[in-house]
């Protein structure tokens, strides 16, 4: 997707939802939290989450550990490289993905991690889309054992925040249930160089796209650098830290199950903070299996669907031959 010529960059307006509202025992509470939401979703599709239950303490763990991996001597990060997995898991180079067509490569360098599944499990054999064994830094003995209970724990804020998109259209709390059974997940580690003092044109630490799947949950430290495109009023936003917060952004598949009424929005990194810059987003999809069709309540009086009906992997599949061929 073509980048939007910039007319100005401002602090973003995101709403932060309250997501200990989603187990709130008075329906005004949920009330609440549907309404916030289903404006934030209407909008830019991007919003911060608080009292999400998340550790500080494992938290800090998974920056520490973040760190320390892209710290390590690039031999030995490239005896991890992804290019090794059929899996898609492990170290990605800086300038190693270029996510914006036409702009310089992405000035970041990466680490995937996803569900641990051995050589003999089912989805393995049969070749499903980035299902297999991840690669592991051998030189970090608690990189495997934080990575691990934070790719859980992302799992299972994702399932919440998809019952509290049910809220928001107006469907039972439980509706995504068996779309959030054996999910399709992927963690992501990021690390920003500062950016040049004299860039490339277009140069930037990450190209202005928008996520394939469903949710993407994105966990910042404390620098700037996350832009988010404001369509309404044609301009970059900032999306700037929030202590106790994740920033949480609607992925192409809720665009597809809502009929492109809720969105998922362009956005960008560019880090200006003069430092280096981490962050983790964790990229949540779903069951492989489930099947996305149009929303019979988000199709107006009509109006027919956007997009056929498909399934969870086979929309990831086609979104990567898309961008990847």
């Amino acid at each position: 997707m073509t980048q939007p010529e910039p007319v100005a960059s401002e602090n973003a307006a995101l709403p932060v939802i309250d997501l200990s509202l989603l187990g709130h025992d008075a329906p005004s509470g949920q009330y609440q939290l549907a309404r916030t939401l289903a404006r934030a979703c209407l909008d830019t599709g991007f919003f911060y989450i608080g009292n999400h239950g998340i550790p500080q303490s494992l938290i800090g763990d998974v920056f520490r550990q973040t760190r320390l991996l892209f710290d390590m001597p690039s031999p030995d990060k490239e005896r991890i490289n992804k290019a090794r997995s059929p899996a898609n898991r492990g170290y990605e180079p800086l300038r190693g993905q270029t996510l914006e067509p036409g702009a310089p490569p992405d000035l970041k360098e990466g680490f995937y991690i996803g569900e641990e599944l051995d050589q003999d499990d089912p989805r393995v054999k049969a070749g499903r889309f980035n299902q297999g064994p991840n690669q592991w830094p051998q030189q970090l003995p608690r990189f495997r054992e934080v990575m691990t209970a934070y790719f859980e724990a992302m799992n299972g804020l994702s399932a919440r925040i998809m019952e509290a998109l049910a809220l928001s259209l107006n469907l039972p709390q439980d509706h995504f249930r068996d779309f959030c059974q054996q999910p399709l997940s992927t963690l992501r580690l990021l690390h920003y160089p500062p950016q040049p003092a004299q860039p490339a044109p277009g140069e930037k630490g990450c190209g202005a796209h928008t996520d394939f799947g469903g949710v993407t949950i994105l966990l910042l430290d404390h620098n700037p650098g996350l832009q988010v495109w404001d369509n309404r009023h044609q301009r970059w936003i900032n999306a700037d830290p929030i202590t106790g917060t994740f920033v949480v952004n609607l992925g192409d598949m809720i665009s597809r199950w809502t009929n492109d009424r809720y969105r998922s929005t362009l956005h960008r990194v560019v880090n200006t903070s003069g430092t280096e810059r981490y962050s983790v987003p964790f990229f949540y999809s779903g069951n492989p299996d489930h099947e996305v069709t149009c929303l019979p309540n988000c199709l107006g009086e009509g109006q027919q669907p956007h997009y056929p009906p498909t399934t969870v992997e086979a929309h990831l599949v086609e979104m990567y031959r898309r961008t990847y061929a």
